[in-house]
């Protein structure tokens, strides 16, 4: 039976291409996952060892110049370190945002991850840290060394001016030198500036004191007993780790953050191998009813039950790891190129060798041949139940009414009970009505594909008349042959309708809160220009006053975040610049005039009034944040908005009891005369100095800022369904091929009474479109389904929300199935057309 399985291989092999292709794809997209974040994990985690390699502990603090609780690491501490018996050396570092510009005046790098250290040279006039490749490290005030990576994307060169944005105005520095280094912030894609340690600490603390110390241990010096004695002379809110201690830390952290990469790359192969199921159970159950002869001839030779299923599984398991072997080096070409894509897309990554574990490899192959194995013993199964005499006819095993009526039965309750579960999750609401909705929508989803064959029949009658209206006897055939074998369309629909469900549910989803989002941004903001920091950090009071005096600003407003708790409650506010804030916001009044935050008094969001049984003319005591108490008068609710705190406070009363040297200024909106224009933005942009670590965005650019990252997750989930698409269509193609081989007879006839090879090409084209068309008619239906159920559970938390259908895009996936149809048949097609007719006449 072994040896007659592989000969039916051979036998097959055009046959079992689209299988073999179908789980070849989904290997490697499992393989390529594994090996990918293997290698990334691998990769980061050596940077991270050899970062602190000769670490023997380190010493952090988070210090902030605005935060004057946190003393950070002066020079007597990092003395009293250096004193320790067995400390080799200490370094201390200071660090903060810095940007500097591209040839066109563009920020290198993403905002948080552009950096600026200090460069602390030992004995040797060296940094371990850095190395350099070209000139040296900045010594003294007016210089600064870069990143290679920065220097070569500004065009810059040693001796060159650099200008230099910190929090505050831009300064310009002369290149002292060019570096390598292993910093986290570089390989991200940011950049890194060193700085001399005085404009460093000038810069990110103040004069004398660090954020952190970096300890190398003597010779023959234990890491753990320096710490010991290191702990007692640090700041009590310092942390002190051994190096070791601190990479695994990192390790692990690595080790999370790539963990949920993984996961949603598997969930992604996943779905394609669910959809290659279908495409192999379809294979194998079309060749067992190609074969039924050859089955029944072999029962009557004397081949038992379990021999004929077993010789069908074994074909199963050959094909499997055929397409295992090819879908795993496959694999490894997609890691490497993931690999590549990153490194093109602004990441830098670690050099190390490409991971391939066991697990990886263990997880393809099982992977593929259980897949491939489980998909066809259904098919196997029906094959042993044909009896001896059926090699007496040419008659194929069909299936028994009885069986029909059960697997209705059975798909009916299972959809019924997936429906309900979606109609209730979306009543629910919030995460455990999501949780409900997977649920449901898992069943549903099931249901709906035991159903689809029972299905088929009624929904296809439909369009029957208009095919046969439009494309004569082509179109009444291929309505009639797409229904002939409703479990054989029902599978191949079923791959198609699980692709387009998820494709279109996340479009309904993504459209609807992208319109939300945008919809808020426009009806709340009135401002022409927002104003703010790249890195996300907060503004310098000197951007604020050069703002004011630019060409063309009619009103601005600083949305400066301050704090202070009420009755023991803390509270967020807004510091706004009174008379402003109503030109830059659309600020509807509940009771009470805006126009009293120029006494003095404060505005509160209407929600946050209710909920404390607040009204307007209300004192409030107050602990503001630097501790001092007050009294705050409430002059005017308003309607709350996303874009500002729920306290509404004059700017002059939050810089009062701003905590730090610097206001806590997140944004600043500006309302320009005529509105947008190149003009007012060059203005704003002169006035800033030129500043390229500083964002001015227009409306539009808010609008993208807000739901951009909608589209980015569309995007990203088209191009992950992608593969289960492609699978789908490949299920057609295998469809539509052996139905071709199967109906040669047939086809010889049509062809012998008067169907000419053109008409015969359509009858296989029309028919792969309306199969193609059916799965993608349920699959939208069920999708827009669980977009709808999944968006109630979201309208509480997101103002403004209210269902939109994209009807562009439903139509675009709708016409795309009907293309993929024709696609796929152009090769089956050019079979059919080609038979010779009287050679199919005689073919059984």
């Amino acid at each position: 039976m072994f040896r007659t399985a592989l000969r039916n291989v051979l036998a097959h092999k055009a046959r079992l291409l689209m299988t073999v292709l179908a789980v070849m794809l989904g290997v490697a997209f499992v393989s390529g996952t594994l090996v990918f974040t293997d290698t990334l994990g691998n990769a980061f985690r050596n940077q991270s060892a050899k970062s602190y390699d000769d670490v023997a502990v380190a010493v952090s603090t988070y210090a902030d110049r605005r935060d004057e609780e946190i003393r950070g690491l002066d020079e007597a501490t990092l003395d009293e370190i250096r004193g320790l018996d067995g400390v080799e050396s200490v370094t201390g570092r200071v660090s903060g945002f810095a940007g500097v510009a591209d040839p066109d005046g563009k920020l290198i790098g993403n905002g948080w991850s552009n950096t600026g250290a200090n460069f602390s040279p030992g004995k040797d006039g060296k940094d371990p840290a850095y190395t350099f490749t070209d000139g040296t490290g900045p010594v003294k005030g007016g210089r600064v060394a870069l990143d290679e990576d920065t220097a070569s994307k500004g065009e810059y060169a040693v001796g060159d001016p650099v200008r230099v944005a910190t929090n505050g105005p831009v300064k310009e520095y002369t290149l002292s030198g060019v570096f390598t280094t292993e910093d986290g912030a570089v390989n991200a894609g940011g950049s890194l500036v060193l700085f001399d340690t005085a404009t460093a600490q000038e810069l990110y603390l103040k004069p004398g004191v660090f954020q952190d110390a970096t300890v190398t241990a003597a010779a023959g010096a234990s890491d753990q007993k320096l710490l010991d004695a290191i702990e007692p002379l640090v700041p009590e809110e310092a942390t002190a780790q051994t190096g070791k201690a601190l990479a695994d830390e990192q390790a692990e952290q690595i080790e999370n953050g790539l963990s949920s990469l993984n996961a949603m790359l598997l969930a992604f192969a996943g779905i394609a191998l669910f959809v290659g199921v279908f495409l192999i159970a379809n294979t194998f159950t079309m060749l067992v009813a190609q074969r039924t002869r050859e089955l029944a001839l072999m029962r009557a030779i004397g081949a038992s039950r379990s021999q004929v299923k077993r010789s069908v599984l074994i074909e199963a398991a050959v094909v499997g790891l055929l397409a295992s072997v090819i879908g795993f080096l496959l694999g490894l070409g997609l890691a490497t190129g993931l690999r590549s894509a990153m490194g093109l897309l602004g990441g830098k990554i670690p050099a190390g060798p490409l991971i391939v574990s066991p697990t990886a490899v263990g997880s393809a192959f099982a992977v593929g041949v259980l897949i491939t194995v489980l998909a066809a013993w259904l098919p196997a199964r029906r094959a042993a139940r044909i009896a001896p005499v059926a090699a007496m006819s040419s008659v194929h095993a069909t299936a028994s009414t009885k069986s029909l009526v059960v697997r209705n039965s059975i798909g009916g309750v299972i959809t019924l009970l997936g429906a309900t579960g979606i109609v209730g999750g979306a009543a629910t609401g919030g995460t455990n009505g999501r949780y409900l909705i997977a649920a449901g929508a898992f069943f549903a989803l099931i249901g709906v594909i035991v159903l689809i064959p029972l299905l088929s029949r009624p929904v296809i009658a439909l369009v029957r008349p208009l095919l046969k209206k439009l494309f004569g006897v082509s179109g009444k055939l291929a309505s009639q042959n797409a229904v002939r074998n409703p479990r054989r369309t029902g599978a191949t629909a079923s791959a198609l309708a699980i692709g387009l469900t998820l494709v279109t549910g996340i479009s309904v989803l993504g459209v609807t809160l992208g319109q939300a989002i945008d919809k808020m941004t426009t009806d709340n903001i009135k401002a022409d220009y927002m104003v703010s920091m790249a890195s996300g950090d907060s503004l310098d009071e000197s951007a604020l006053k050069a703002l004011s005096k630019a060409d063309g600003v009619v009103a601005l407003t600083p949305q400066q975040a301050a704090y202070f708790q009420v009755d023991g409650e803390p509270h967020s506010a807004s510091g706004v610049t009174p008379g402003d804030v109503e030109e830059v916001f659309s600020l509807k009044t509940v009771s009470g005039s805006l126009g009293s935050l120029k006494d003095g008094q404060v505005a509160v969001g209407s929600e946050t009034a209710q909920s404390n049984g607040w009204k307007t003319g209300d004192t409030l005591p107050v602990t503001f944040n630097d501790d001092e108490k007050g009294e705050l008068t409430i002059g005017a609710l308003y309607e709350q908005n996303e874009f500002l705190s729920p306290f509404l406070i004059p700017k002059d009363l939050a810089d009062r009891h701003s905590s730090g040297s610097r206001s806590d200024i997140r944004e600043i909106w500006i309302k320009t005369e005529g509105g947008a224009s190149e003009a007012n933005e060059q203005a704003l942009v002169d006035a800033l100095g030129d500043n390229p670590a500083m964002s001015i965005m227009d409306r539009q650019d808010i609008r993208d800022m807000f739901g951009g990252f909608v589209n980015t997750a569309l995007n990203i989930m088209y191009g992950l369904l992608a593969m289960a698409l492609l699978i789908a269509v490949l299920g057609v193609v295998n469809t539509l091929a052996m139905s071709v081989f199967e109906r040669q007879q047939e086809i010889g006839m049509l062809r012998a009474i008067g169907l000419d090879r053109r008409r015969v090409k359509r009858m296989i084209r029309l028919e792969a479109v309306v199969i193609a068309l059916f799965g993608a008619v349920i699959g939208v239906a069920l999708g827009v389904f669980l977009g709808w159920a999944i968006g109630q559970t979201l309208a509480d938390e997101i103002p403004g929300y209210a269902l939109v259908l994209p009807w562009d895009r439903l139509a675009l996936f709708l016409a795309l199935a009907a293309l993929v149809g024709v696609l796929a048949s152009l090769w089956p097609a050019r079979s059919a057309a080609k038979l010779n007719m009287l050679t199919a006449i005689k073919t059984e």
